[in-house]
């Protein structure tokens, strides 16, 4: 992941003056819809780890703040996916873990680098907040409930413009911490990888 992260990093830096009087066209607000590739995984201590695949939808909106050579913007997303059922199903010694996710919620803040007036590469990072079912049982006593999870999430992609429509790829990795149900530690570390596609309208 910092190997991603750094090299991303390098390439926005080296990108970054080769248009900068041109001048690009990736200011204002924005809103626009989110579809794209789920995979939640998690991990149960002492059991191991599994993980779910699904399909990611939802909404995005925010405002991007133009600068020629840099583009800084804040955004915020609603979205759920279809990976709904139980994840990796874990069972050690009559012992068994599972957890399903439910809706996220996302707002933190990007930067990005014009490579053309009409091409950008950018890094976001910010706060997520994702609602999530789990149990753990031996058998005889049964540990469930749900619970919202707070977390960060990271990533970078690419994003085109043509007018004030707008279209974007990017890859972002959430980490949603533990997960305790009433005080208790269940030993559940929820995360998930996605790659969006997001496509919208600037105004």
């Amino acid at each position: 992941m910092k190997k991603i992260l750094f090299a991303t990093a390098a390439l926005l830096t080296v990108s970054a003056p080769a248009y900068a009087q041109e001048g690009s066209n990736f200011g204002g607000a924005k809103i626009g819809a989110v579809i794209g590739y789920d995979k939640v995984r998690l991990e149960v201590e002492d059991l191991g780890n599994g993980s779910k695949d699904g399909f990611l939808y939802g909404l995005t909106a925010g405002y991007d703040f133009d600068l020629g050579t840099a583009v800084i913007g804040v955004e915020g997303e609603f979205a759920d996916a279809t990976t709904k059922e139980t994840v990796g199903d874990l069972a050690v010694d009559g012992v068994e873990g599972s957890l399903r996710a439910e809706r996220d919620l996302y707002i933190g803040a990007r930067l990005g680098f014009p490579v053309s007036p009409s091409v950008m590469l950018y890094a976001k990072a910010g706060y997520t907040n994702a609602k999530f079912k789990a149990s753990v049982t031996d058998g005889i006593d049964t540990l469930a409930g749900s619970d919202e999870l707070d977390g960060y999430r990271v990533g970078g992609g690419v994003e085109y413009t043509n007018g004030q429509a707008f279209g974007r790829i990017e890859y972002r990795y959430s980490d949603y911490g533990k997960y305790e149900i009433d005080g208790e530690d269940t030993g559940i570390r929820a995360s998930r990888h996605q790659v969006a596609v997001v496509g919208g309208w600037r105004f």
